[in-house]
């Protein structure tokens, strides 16, 4: 076989694998559910080894999901990080044998201190599959690995246990995007998801302002050297009334013999578009993306009042696409 047969080979294998785990799913998935729903405590996920790595994946997704939950390899939890653990948690022990001696060593310790015990196990008659309450069985037949030893198939299964776990919770949660960006400030949803107009928007000496009867001539030098694409026009009042923006002096531009006699409020767009600064940023780019003419610069308000300027260059670098 050549290199894409022996991967698509190895898919099938894990594949086949997965449906045979999916099929030994029990109401042991309910209970630990229901478990740890009704916690007071955490989920303290626990291996060596290579279900140890996968373990600490799954402890990252429940947390990043809204349940509480750590990571704990279980050669640490012999030399005094089993203090993470208390009364009221739920102690996830990973090992597909059911016989890795760091997390059987673990056992006593952790019902001297009363958590409860759940075991991914792939062997339910195994010393651990005993000690458990419940069970989660994620057994496989055959590994991926040609020589049958490498821990891939169930190094697979155990991780999509885990997913499985997670989703139900996620569910029975009512978990929504918005929680999920709480947890995720620093990725694309997040700020999605937390960034308002106000968090992005140019404030203060960086606001490029004129006055109504400004000249072009001081449009112009004002909107270059701010460089946000537009000036924004105010009264005497010092209200707004209006934007000029660099399509705005183009079209005026059409006047000629005109053009340098005219001021700021000869140009500007007197119903302009705006937002409140207090709108989340994704909210901000459909208002100047999804009309019939789209547009590139945006004044913010506060109770009638300007406070910034945003660019539609600023809002895509906050939320994507």
């Amino acid at each position: 076989m050549n290199s894409i047969e022996m991967a698509k080979k190895l898919f099938d294998s894990e594949i086949e694998e997965l449906i045979k785990v999916r099929n030994k799913i029990d109401d042991n998935i309910e209970k630990i559910v229901e478990l740890i729903l009704n916690s007071k405590g955490k989920v303290v996920i626990t291996g060596i080894g290579k279900s140890g790595l996968i373990g600490k994946k799954i402890a990252a997704t429940l947390a990043s999901t809204g349940t509480h939950a750590i990571f704990m390899n279980s050669a640490e939890g012999l030399h005094g990080d089993l203090g993470m653990i208390c009364e009221e948690d739920v102690v996830i022990a990973i090992s597909n044998s059911g016989n890795s001696e760091e997390v059987l060593s673990l056992i006593p310790s952790i019902k001297r201190i009363g958590a409860t015990l759940v075991a991914m196990t792939g062997n339910k008659k195994s010393p651990l599959g005993r000690e458990a309450k419940y069970i989660l069985n994620i057994g496989i037949e055959k590994e991926g690995c040609p020589l049958n030893l490498a821990p891939m198939s169930s190094a697979t299964s155990t991780l999509v246990m885990g997913d499985a776990l997670a989703s139900i919770l996620i569910e029975k949660r009512k978990f929504k995007p918005e929680n999920f960006a709480i947890y995720h400030p620093g990725g694309t949803l997040g700020r999605r998801l937390l960034m308002k107009v106000r968090d992005v928007m140019h404030t203060g000496d960086n606001l490029p302002l004129v006055n109504d009867i400004s000249s072009v001539d001081e449009v112009i030098l004002r909107m270059t050297k701010k460089r946000l694409g537009a000036v924004c026009v105010m009264n005497s009042e010092n209200k707004m009334v209006g934007i000029i923006t660099e399509g705005d002096l183009r079209r005026a531009l059409s006047k000629k013999e005109e053009f340098f006699k005219m001021k700021a409020e000869n140009i500007m767009t007197k119903n302009f578009t705006y937002a409140d600064e207090g709108i989340m940023a994704i909210e901000a780019l459909d208002l100047m993306e999804n009309r019939e003419n789209q547009i590139s610069v945006l004044p913010v308000m506060k109770n009638g009042e300007l406070v910034g300027i945003v660019r539609v260059h600023d809002l895509l670098n906050v939320v994507g696409r």
